[in-house]
């Protein structure tokens, strides 16, 4: 999906110029129109094998820029103080 609105993006209102909301409407319509007489499938081409290739490759990038960053968070413990004689323990 993301895939086709970056079509309608570059193709249809990027360059545009719109004054109203009813124009950018309008053209919209006539990308989808347009799109609509000879669409074409998307065909996905990277391999699950090339995806976590380039996950790993972001993950040892973010690591390099701010080292735990890509650890999993633990969930937050609440702490519960006791006080004692006026201490906080």
């Amino acid at each position: 999906m993301e895939r086709w609105f970056r079509e309608l993006t570059e193709k249809a209102i990027r360059r545009g110029s719109f004054v109203s909301v009813p124009e950018l409407k309008q053209a919209i319509e006539g990308f989808m129109q347009a799109w609509n007489e000879s669409p074409k499938p998307f065909i996905w081409s990277a391999t699950v094998e090339d995806i976590i290739k380039k996950i790993d490759r972001a993950r040892v990038k973010m690591e390099q820029i701010k080292p735990g960053s890509t650890q999993p968070r633990g969930k937050r413990r609440r702490l519960f103080c006791k006080v004692i004689n006026g201490t906080y323990h």
